[in-house]
């Protein structure tokens, strides 16, 4: 671990290599688990404003379980997260010709109908922040539907950091970015 201003960040992230292979794992990151993704509280507002110009790229067992629990719902543990389709699929799933799992809010994104592309959560993916009272933390979270991501990587010699920097940017800003990549260079030795 090191620390970035008020982060602290596994040496994983850089030592690891990944790049998503959507083709081979069709998305599962979206439909398997036990939780929707994480939303940050900032977020929350974001979701209930884009929800009408998401709504159309939705499939309507989606759409059903957002007008039923929520654009985000909030666990007993106080999380906030995007709901489920009967415990399984995120409700903003859906799928193209292939079977292949996408984000309906990032399609929005993508079409030009909104301006924010899809919960930082998401966007970050394989990559966790935790956030503590009085620093954030940066891991990698290791899922074994990703092998193929994290072989692909390892082929395309992309370590975590890099496949993820513009989330990374989104997330925590140029200047941590920098930091981040300098401190890469100095394990790189």
């Amino acid at each position: 671990m090191f620390q970035i201003g008020k982060t602290l960040v596994s040496e994983e992230i850089i030592k690891n290599d990944f790049v998503c292979n959507i083709s081979a794992c069709k998305g599962a990151c979206c439909i398997d688990g036990e939780a929707g993704a994480p939303v940050e509280p900032e977020e929350r507002a974001i979701m209930e404003d884009i929800y009408p110009k998401v709504k159309p790229f939705l499939r309507k067992k989606g759409i059903e379980a957002i007008e039923a629990q929520g654009v985000y719902i909030t666990r007993e543990n106080g999380e906030i997260e995007t709901p489920l389709i009967d415990g399984a699929d995120c409700a903003y799933v859906i799928f193209d010709d292939k079977g292949t799992a996408l984000c309906g809010i990032e399609e929005a994104y993508n079409s030009g109908e909104i301006d924010w592309k899809k919960p930082v959560s998401c966007h970050l993916y394989p990559v966790r922040v935790e956030e503590y009272s009085a620093f954030a933390a940066v891991n990698y979270h290791r899922w074994d539907i990703c092998d193929d991501a994290c072989s692909l990587g390892a082929e395309l010699q992309v370590p975590i950091y890099k496949f993820t920097k513009d989330a990374l940017i989104r997330k925590f800003g140029e200047d941590w970015y920098k930091e981040l990549e300098e401190v890469a260079k100095q394990i790189a030795k």
